[in-house]
């Protein structure tokens, strides 16, 4: 694998933000976001936090009101190569439901220049699929399993998924997941895997980006954020700690022994309860 230097950033942001129509809340509020190249990035946060706004935003499907964004060095969709460079996965799986398997993937290399045929029919028969079986006829894990192959198929740099497993019974979920880690090895490439499953965030991702409120929370590389946060005994707040919620605290520093670690999961919700409080705390301070 190249050395990280010698790719850009999967995604970085500054000043982000994204209005819909007269809405006063923006979807996305001055994100500033850096995440390095070589990441599998789990986006999570409460429904209208902004998750699905942001990859949107990353694929060019729509345009920020203000801020700049940039996807793999480059401006979101800049051209018909970097259009090819990210490989996009909406929640609902979509497929065309009268068209068959093969005639997906036949219109896949019609649509895509670096399209590869033997990889996608490689999956199709990995997945268990009927090349003549139409996609409506298809479970829910099995559409699943064609929108991800598609996706890889591009042989993207990039693969963004916007909760792509939220619909899926627990195998089916399982078997998606084996095979998202497969096409980030085989592709040698990022993903953005946006979830409420912290699960399966733990599972696949190495790198975090909570967002609530229209704006990041926390992010970094999954081993350094656990390594920075501990769960607190007591209502104290040690010195060089910063009380987060819930009794966990991030340490600037390497933390003291003495103190438990904490869980993903405990780790997030203590971000997330912390943004669901300002708000409240905002409305106070101004009817002072």
């Amino acid at each position: 694998m190249p050395h990280e230097h010698s790719r850009p950033s999967l995604l970085s942001a500054e000043g982000l933000t994204k209005r819909y129509g007269r809405r006063r809340r923006p979807a996305l509020d001055g994100v500033d976001l850096a995440v390095p190249a070589d990441r599998v990035v789990g986006l999570v946060g409460p429904n209208g936090a902004g998750k699905s706004t942001l990859l949107h935003l990353a694929c060019g499907l729509t345009e920020p009101t203000s801020g700049g964004l940039r996807v793999l060095g480059r401006r979101p969709a800049a051209d018909a190569a970097h259009l090819a460079r990210v490989g996009f996965m909406a929640q609902d799986a979509p497929v065309y439901r009268s068209f068959t398997v093969a005639e997906h993937l036949r219109l896949g290399a019609r649509l895509n220049p670096r399209w590869d045929m033997a990889f996608a029919e490689r999956r199709v028969r990995e997945s268990g699929l009927d090349p003549d079986q139409r996609a409506g006829g298809l479970s829910g894990g099995q559409r699943a399993q064609l929108a991800l192959t598609i996706a890889a198929a591009k042989r993207p740099d990039l693969l963004i998924f916007d909760e792509p497993a939220a619909a899926l019974d627990p195998l089916a979920r399982q078997g998606f997941l084996q095979s998202l880690t497969s096409f980030v090895a085989d592709l040698d490439a990022g993903a953005i895997l946006s979830s409420h499953l912290l699960a399966d965030v733990e599972k696949v991702c190495d790198h975090l980006v909570v967002l609530c409120d229209a704006r990041v929370q926390v992010a970094g590389d999954v081993r350094d954020l656990l390594a920075a946060h501990r769960r607190l005994p007591a209502a104290e707040v040690p010195a060089g700690a910063e009380l987060i919620d819930q009794g966990v605290a991030r340490f600037a520093a390497p933390p003291p022994p003495g103190y438990a670690p904490v869980t993903l999961e405990e780790l997030v919700l203590a971000y997330m309860t912390r943004a669901e409080r300002r708000p409240v705390r905002a409305v106070q301070e101004v009817a002072r």
